[in-house]
């Protein structure tokens, strides 16, 4: 019976594990060191502010795994050996296989910043994150006041964790407004806005220079590039995460940021693969970046993957962009592509309510009116309706006109369309 092995538990191996079960009666091992059963990463927020357990973020059942034939072994994979088909073990035990998933996700990047490996700096990744940070920042007791180094997505979930306890943050990004190297600037101001506004020490066009610490080897401080020192006993690094490759080193598997693969998701070795965060195209898939540390996208390589290694080969085709975060109480989704800066020849449409906490930004091509993408923060719009929008390239205008059609807030939720529709038909007719 052939035997699949992956390694990694997160959201990526998982899915190909039960895909691969649903489809075949293959052996299949899980290995990984952090947990012993899969976890919901987006939900460890919640288990530190108090919403839940850590259980509760388990989607099975113990049991599910044996009865599923999903077996789990809690182990770290120190070396690869793909000549041989072996796996070395930190234990000293060697593990075959005679196909091989990678699917071992991210780690938090450092830039090599003095201090950086003092206790009470860390990231917020992996279940021993969540364990870390009970540690390093239980109360405000223990915790004076944490600084966070780099916006994004990561960031701002530890700045909203700590601030229910009443740490005191100090929020340090290189940008003018938060993920404005992503978001356009209107719709970065008015996430720095609401930042600011739960009490965050928020500092825009900053960076960290050094990390200070005791005696002990414990931070107390941080210096940043204006010279200004900043007490503090905790650090989050958000400044982005990068592939956890560094156990492939002597493999020969090829790797650059990640592990490098083709459409079918194949390494250059033969009956290696890899997905997930962890995982690099070599040949650009449209705009999209060559690795993606997105939810989504894991669990969609995972069932494609699946598909292939149980016979029906099956290219690499994500679709349409999509994404889904939270900025403390704002949702944010977003399909298609805004650039930070409309692409030429494109324009951005953009709309605000008066309270700050509703907005939409549209991009569009000036020439055809095609619509190309929206950011939405605060309105709940339906994946389905924009994907359709999308592969029919409807005009901008259409999707104005129909915006109604994609809401799926609650019945009496307030609706912003008709006076989204009369602004853009308002700015549409200022510009003609």
């Amino acid at each position: 019976m052939e035997h699949v092995v992956i390694i990694g538990n997160g959201i990526a191996g998982i899915t190909l594990a039960r895909h691969v079960r649903k489809f075949s009666n293959k052996r299949i091992t899980v290995i990984s060191a952090e947990t012993d059963y899969f976890f919901s990463r987006t939900a460890l927020m919640y288990v530190y502010m108090g919403h839940m357990k850590f259980e509760h973020t388990q989607p099975y059942e113990n049991w599910f795994w044996e009865k599923n034939r999903i077996e789990l072994k809690r182990a770290y994979v120190k070396h690869v050996d793909t000549d041989g088909k072996i796996l070395s073990l930190e234990s000293g035990e060697q593990f075959s296989y005679d196909k091989l998933v990678i699917a071992t996700g991210s780690i938090p990047n450092k830039f090599g910043w003095k201090g950086e490996e003092l206790h009470g700096v860390q990231g917020l990744v992996t279940r021993n994150d969540l364990d870390l940070l009970e540690v390093n920042a239980p109360n405000n007791d223990v915790c004076k006041r944490a600084v966070l180094i780099g916006g994004g997505l990561i960031g701002v979930e530890l700045a909203e964790m700590l601030h229910t306890r009443k740490i005191p943050v100090t929020f340090l990004v290189r940008e003018k407004g938060f993920w404005s190297g992503v978001l356009p600037m209107q719709d970065a101001t008015m996430i720095s806005d609401h930042i600011i506004s739960h009490g965050i020490d928020l500092r825009h066009e900053e960076e960290l220079d050094e990390i200070i610490g005791d005696q002990d080897g414990r931070v107390t401080a941080i210096k940043t590039k204006k010279g200004e020192t900043i007490d503090c006993n905790l650090v989050g690094l958000c400044a982005g995460v990068r592939p956890q490759i560094g156990f492939l080193a002597s493999s020969g598997i090829e790797t650059d940021k990640g592990i490098l693969v083709n459409r079918l998701l194949e390494t250059n070795v033969l009956d290696v693969y890899a997905i997930g965060d962890c995982a690099q195209q070599r040949e650009p898939i449209g705009e999209r970046k060559p690795v993606e540390a997105v939810w989504y996208t894991g669990r969609m390589m995972g069932e494609t993957l699946a598909q292939t290694l149980c016979g029906n080969a099956m290219e690499w085709n994500p679709g349409h962009w999509f994404n889904s975060a939270k900025f403390m109480d704002i949702e944010y989704q977003t399909y298609g592509w805004v650039w930070s800066d409309p692409k030429d020849g494109h324009e951005h449409y953009h709309w605000q309510d008066e309270k700050n906490e509703r907005a939409i930004t549209m991009e569009y091509d000036i020439a055809s009116r095609e619509f190309i993408g929206i950011n939405t923060f605060g309105i709940r719009m339906k994946h389905e309706v924009f994907d359709q929008w999308l592969t029919e390239k409807k005009s901008v205008d259409h999707v104005v006109q129909h915006l109604s059609k994609s809401c799926f807030n609650p019945e009496f939720y307030r609706r912003p369309f008709e006076t989204i529709r009369k602004d853009f038909e308002s700015a549409k007719a200022a510009t003609t």
